[in-house]
């Protein structure tokens, strides 16, 4: 029997697994930021050391993975299982950085929400009892991203005011069942929601409907409302999309307005970076996450925030044949204190 199921999508855990350790890893725009100061790793070399920005990305993993293991003082063979994935074709990413370690590794790809995907699935693994640990991780390159599926970079084509920057970064969590640390209460699964947006390059229009259907399920499934949170955080809608949600809850009665927070919208200076609509990627929500919003919850400047992954679930083929833009959303509930 589901005991711990609330409403259609929701779920609360009885006994709130916690996030005791976090890593992220940063690329030079991003550590050019105003989050710069969280992040554990920065870097200035787009390559991460290697020939391409592909094996680039899956450095950035293996980065954000050891440091992980360096912060919780455990081997990377103490680790129960690993959920990741990025948004490379096949997840190569998340693979690549995973082969011959030996350790239990579910792939997933969730494009931009795969950090709230994988978080969700680690509490529930381990606040159902199935692991004592696992990692919640994944990754994004802005040079790999616009090679699969834009542009390559020396075409040197017009940016339109809708699109975002995708942030080069990876972040990794640990999610155990005893510990100090923010803790995971309940999560909203999401459903795949498509209005007919067909431009790839205004990705937050495609999203934002489905991060407004994701946060009133949750108010919906748990009982709960706007003012219960000190922060509402989506990842990534961007400048636009985040207008565009806030104007959706309007509509609908409901007021985030002094709630809302937006990744894409956090990680650059709009006013000094040129990113046009703000941030997105895998890394975006992933190392705001593991760097800003944990530190914030632990220190306990934030209380309670409603993490919210947004995904534009679109492929170069479906992009090609003007096929619209399904999105997708996941919430996390996560609290703070030890």
């Amino acid at each position: 029997m589901a005991n711990r199921k609330r409403g259609r999508q929701s779920f609360a855990l009885a006994e709130p697994p916690v996030i005791t350790h976090w890593a992220s890893v940063a690329g030079k725009k991003e550590s050019e930021g105003p989050l710069a100061h969280t992040f554990d790793i920065k870097s200035q070399d787009t390559y991460f050391g290697q020939k391409t920005w592909e094996q680039g990305e899956k450095q950035m993993q293996k980065l954000a993975l050891t440091k992980l293991a360096e912060k919780a003082r455990m081997n990377l063979e103490s680790f129960n299982l690993v959920f990741s994935g990025d948004l490379l074709n096949q997840c190569i990413g998340s693979s690549f950085t995973l082969r011959n370690l030996g350790i239990p590794h579910l792939g997933l790809y969730g494009a931009c929400s795969t950090m709230a995907e994988s978080l969700l699935l680690a509490a529930m693994t381990v606040g159902g009892g199935f692991a004592d640990n696992a990692v919640a991780m994944t990754s994004s390159h802005f040079a790999s991203s616009e090679r699969q599926y834009r542009f390559p970079l020396g075409y040197g084509g017009q940016r339109t005011p809708t699109a975002q920057w995708t942030v080069t970064g990876s972040g990794a969590a640990l999610v155990q069942a005893e510990g100090k640390g923010p803790r995971i209460t309940s999560c909203t699964v999401g459903t795949v929601t498509d209005l007919g947006i067909k431009d790839a390059n205004n990705m937050g229009a495609a999203m934002a409907p489905a991060a407004y259907a994701t946060i009133k399920a949750h108010f919906d499934d748990l009982k709960t409302a706007p003012e219960d949170y000190d922060l509402i955080v989506t990842g990534d809608l961007g400048q636009l999309g985040k207008e565009m949600l806030l104007e959706l809850a309007k509509r609908d009665g409901v007021s985030l307005g002094g709630k809302l927070a937006d990744c894409g919208t956090l990680i650059f200076d709009n006013t000094k970076q040129d990113v046009h609509a703000g941030g997105s990627g895998c890394g975006c929500s992933a190392i705001t996450l593991c760097g800003y919003l944990l530190g914030q919850l632990n220190s306990g400047k934030l209380k309670r925030i409603l993490f919210c992954g947004t995904g534009a679930l679109l492929s170069p083929t479906s992009t090609q044949q003007g096929l619209p833009i399904p999105g997708i959303c996941h919430a996390v509930c996560i609290t703070g204190g030890n």
